[in-house]
């Protein structure tokens, strides 16, 4: 018996002393961070320069896969079903916590196949319009156009279950008006229609909109948050503007699949703290209206089962229904 249990003490401080190892060497080869929207969009103006900045750190490539479709929810599937081995992560976001209220027959579930690792940005929600389109240039001009016209103004989202769609829904119950949704496969391809005029309005995340803001191409009307984004100063907030209760913002963050080895999990976790720290990354990340984000580990996995609650009642409260 007692060389049972010396035998089994050996074997258990080999797997330790291999786990250390395998976090030390991590990695040896290019990492895959999978995307689960169309290039262009809110996650990858995030996960793009992150990965760049990781590569430095790591040694090894951090390779973008973009999958778009279903609200985000077919990348987030291929992403849960990827190899636990350390190199393999996923790039989700509020979307995500969304998902679970509007599509009931999830091939996963973004709480027990994933591991949380941290957030990465979390820029506020914006109203923005087509200037060549609408003729509006505050909010009360845009309600009062909204509400001339019922169901004439479009919107675009980054598809069905977004927050992009979810904060449209909730315009639309908070000013009475009637506008049309069109989903997209993702923020970026929204935005290219909205720029070339294709729609007329799109409730954004600023880290897709900033860029098109500060160049004219767009015209901001109104940020859903607290306070004015130093990335767009003239654009005022919603409350500032005359809509209380609007203020939303959207979130993306890195997540491993479940039973990936905990000490990998903990040296992405450091690697991400400190790229977030790097001043290029902070820049970038206020250009793109989002502050540098401190939740991660445990505590962003018990936020990821708060939103998903918080969803689930905005949902019902609504009324939404995939369409």
């Amino acid at each position: 018996m007692r060389k049972f249990i010396l035998a089994g003490i050996a074997a258990l401080s080999v797997t330790l002393t291999g786990a250390t190892a395998d976090a030390q060497t991590w990695p040896t080869r290019p990492i895959t961070f999978h995307v689960p929207f169309a290039a262009g969009g809110g996650t990858d103006a995030f996960a793009r320069p992150l990965a760049a900045q990781l590569e430095k750190q790591l040694g090894q490539g951090v390779v973008i896969e973009n999958r778009a479709g279903a609200g985000g929810t077919a990348g987030a599937l291929v992403a849960s079903r990827a190899a636990p081995d350390g190199y393999a992560f996923f790039v989700g976001a509020a979307h995500h916590t969304i998902a679970p209220s509007l599509y009931p027959r999830l091939d996963y579930n973004i709480e027990t196949d994933f591991i949380p690792i941290a957030i990465i940005a979390q820029p506020p929600q914006v109203i923005v319009v087509n200037p060549r389109r609408v003729a509006a240039t505050n909010l009360a001009e845009l309600i009062a156009l909204a509400k001339s016209k019922p169901d004439e103004l479009i919107y675009g989202s980054a598809g069905i279950g977004t927050t992009h769609h979810l904060v449209g829904e909730l315009f639309k119950i908070l000013t009475q008006t009637k506008i049309r949704h069109v989903p997209y496969r993702g923020a970026g391809p929204a935005m290219a229609d909205l720029v070339a005029g294709q729609i007329d309005m799109v409730f954004d995340g600023l880290g897709t909109s900033a860029p098109q803001i500060q160049g004219g191409a767009i015209r901001g009307i109104a940020v859903a948050a607290a306070a004015r984004s130093p990335a767009v100063p003239n654009v005022p907030t919603a409350a500032e503007a005359g809509l209380q209760n609007f203020d939303v913002s959207t979130w993306y963050a890195v997540f491993a699949p479940k039973n990936t080895p905990a000490p990998i999990i903990e040296r992405m976790r450091n690697e991400i703290r400190t790229a977030l720290q790097v001043p290029m990354i902070k820049e970038a990340w206020a250009r793109n209206g989002s502050g540098i984000p401190t939740l991660d580990g445990p505590e962003f996995g018990r936020f990821v089962s708060s939103e998903v609650q918080r969803w689930r009642k905005v949902v019902t409260d609504a009324g939404v229904k995939l369409e």
